[in-house]
C-alpha cells in the first residue's frame, strides 16, 4: 500500500526547503499570478524553478496555487503562465476553475491537476465528476464529517486529500466576502484581510468574534489513513519557519510510527501537546466527529498568547570556540533548560551555561533577536536546526 502524502505550505524559498527537509513528501506554494495568498511573498520564475529544483534531487514533489475564482481579466496570459509553470517542473496545479482544470487536462499530460478546496466538494457524485474530467485528487472541504471523508476516499483511481492543521475559515471552504465588504479586498482572488479575526464592538465595551479556532487531527491521522486519504494537507504559507518546522516535524514522526507501528499512547499525547503550543490559537479537531458548534470557535472575544518558546535558528559551526552559531529569536539567559532539534527528527536536551556574542565575548543574557551568539556543543548540526525552551517561563 502506498504511504499516505504529507503536504506542506511554502510561502517562500526558505519555507520550501525547511518543510521538505523537516519530512514533507511535497509542498504547495504560490506564483506571481492566480493564487489566493497574493500577500504571502509568492515564487518568482526563478525561485520556482530553483525550488523544483530542490524538491526532486529529494524525490519530492510541488504543487502550485492557481485557485482563485476567475474573471476575464484574469485570463490574460494565462495560458503563458501554465506553460512557464510547467517548464520550471512543478508536478501539480491545484485549480478551482473547471474551464483551467479541463486546459491543462488537455494540453499537459505530465502534469496532474488537483482540485482545490475552494470547490468545496462535500459528496461522492461531484468528487467523481472530477474523477472523469480526468482529475487526478480532490482537495476536500474542511466541513466533512469522518464517514464521509470515508466514503469519497472509497472512490476508486481518485486520490483525495484532507486538511489536517492550521487555520479554519468562517465561511464554507474560504468562500468568504466578509474582506469584500469591510476592507474592499477580495479573498476569492487573493486579498483576504482575515476580517472573521477582528474584534468587533458589541453593547458597550464588550467585543464580539466570530473565528474558529485552529484544526489539529493528530489524535485521528491513523483514521485517515486506513480511510484510504492519499494525502494530508497542512495549512500556513505565511507560517514562521519554526511553526513549520514543528508542525511538519510532529506530523512525520506520528505518520512515520504509525507505519512502523511503534506509536504509544504516551508519544501521540506528547505530540500533541507539542502542536498545540507551536500556534498562539486554541485547537480542536473541527467536523471530523461532530458539527462544528460552540467548542470549536470563539464568539465573546479570545485571548491569543505569543509563542516565545522558539529561541533560534543555528546557522553556523565555530571550529575555534567548538560552538553552534544561531540567530537569536526570543530572550533566553545561562541557566535554561532548551532542546536542540534537526530536521533528522534529532533531538538534544541541553543546559545553556555559557553565551557567547558574535565578538566571542561571554553574556548572561540574550535579549535581542537578530543577533548572532554562539554556543557551545561538540557536533556540527544540518541547516535549519533549531533550539526551543523545554519548560515556558
Amino acid at each position: 500500500m502506498k504511504k499516505i502524502e504529507l503536504l506542506a505550505p511554502a510561502g517562500d524559498l526558505e519555507r520550501l526547503k525547511v518543510t521538505l527537509l523537516y519530512g514533507a513528501d511535497a509542498v504547495y506554494v504560490g506564483g506571481e499570478k492566480l493564487g489566493l495568498r497574493a500577500n504571502a511573498t509568492n515564487f518568482t520564475k526563478d525561485e520556482l524553478k530553483e525550488g523544483c529544483i530542490f524538491a526532486h534531487s529529494l524525490n519530492k514533489r510541488v504543487y502550485l496555487t492557481t485557485n482563485i475564482v476567475f474573471h476575464d481579466s484574469d485570463r490574460i496570459n494565462m495560458e503563458e503562465y501554465i506553460k512557464m509553470a510547467v517548464d520550471c517542473g512543478v508536478d501539480a496545479f491545484i485549480v478551482s476553475d473547471l474551464y483551467l482544470a479541463k486546459y491543462i487536462i488537455d494540453n499537459y499530460k505530465t502534469v496532474e491537476v488537483h482540485i482545490s478546496t475552494q470547490d468545496s466538494i462535500t459528496n461522492r457524485e461531484s468528487a467523481s465528476f472530477y474523477r472523469d474530467l480526468g482529475v487526478k485528487r480532490v482537495v476536500l472541504a474542511r466541513e466533512l464529517s469522518k464517514e464521509e471523508i470515508k466514503e469519497i476516499s472509497s472512490i476508486n483511481n481518485l486520490e483525495t486529500e484532507v486538511f489536517i492543521h492550521g487555520a479554519m475559515c468562517t465561511c464554507f471552504s474560504g468562500r468568504c466576502a466578509l474582506s469584500n465588504y469591510v476592507t474592499n479586498r477580495d479573498a476569492n482572488r487573493g486579498g483576504c484581510a482575515q476580517v472573521c479575526r477582528f474584534a468587533f464592538d458589541y453593547q458597550d465595551e464588550d467585543k464580539f468574534t466570530l473565528a474558529t479556532k485552529d484544526l489539529n487531527m493528530a489524535m485521528y491521522i491513523k483514521d485517515l489513513i486506513e480511510m484510504g486519504v492519499s494525502s494530508l494537507k497542512v495549512e500556513g504559507r505565511m507560517r514562521s519557519l519554526y511553526y513549520l518546522a514543528t508542525v511538519i516535524g510532529s506530523y512525520r514522526f506520528l505518520i512515520d510510527s504509525i507505519y512502523d507501528e511503534t506509536l504509544t499512547d504516551e508519544k501521540l499525547l506528547e505530540y500533541e501537546r507539542r502542536l498545540d503550543k507551536v500556534a498562539n490559537r486554541d485547537t480542536t479537531s473541527q467536523y471530523f466527529n461532530h458539527l462544528a458548534d460552540v467548542t470549536d470557535q470563539y464568539y465573546t472575544g479570545r485571548q491569543e498568547v505569543s509563542n516565545q518558546e522558539y529561541l533560534g535558528l543555528i546557522i553556523g559551526y565555530d571550529d575555534e570556540l567548538e560552538s553552534i552559531v544561531l540567530k537569536e529569536r526570543n530572550y533566553f539567559k545561562v541557566g535554561d533548560e532548551v532542546e536542540i532539534f534537526t530536521p533528522d527528527g534529532d533531538i538534544y536536551p541541553y543546559k545553556i551555561d555559557i553565551i557567547y556574542n558574535e565578538n566571542n565575548e561571554v553574556i548572561e543574557i540574550a535579549r535581542h533577536p537578530e543577533e548572532i551568539l554562539k554556543l557551545p556543543f561538540k557536533e556540527k548540526l544540518k541547516p535549519y536546526s533549531m533550539i526551543r525552551l523545554i519548560n515556558k517561563r
